[in-house]
């Protein structure tokens, strides 16, 4: 008799298509620079995040140098939540809303 093997669920991946990009937004912070802890209904809204996925476009395009793992300041106003994680700070957004990618400076 054969035996029966249990199901392993597949993992499910998003991959954006087009001129987009998948950003796992940062979280909200909940205090200021200077230490002053915010109330909870009250926010500063984060425009930051790192790019989990770029679009087979994207990635072939030289004029996006844009790369897995680039920490970018974005423009949410195109955003998509994607409805896949509890936390739900996953977004696929146009690659025209990132306007900077942080770096590091080598000669620093």
């Amino acid at each position: 008799m054969p035996q029966k093997r249990a199901a392993t669920p597949e993992l499910e991946t998003v991959e954006p298509i087009g001129a987009r990009v998948l950003i796992r937004k940062d979280e909200d912070k909940k205090q200021t620079k200077t230490g002053i802890h915010l109330p909870d209904k009250m926010e500063i809204p984060t425009l930051t995040g790192r790019v989990v996925a770029i679009s087979a476009q994207v990635a072939n395009d030289a004029d996006y140098p844009i790369k897995q793992y680039d920490r970018v300041l974005f423009n949410p106003k195109h955003s998509i939540p994607v409805d896949f994680e509890g936390d739900n700070r996953l977004f696929v957004i146009p690659v025209e809303d990132i306007v900077a990618v942080f770096r590091k400076d080598a000669n620093a």
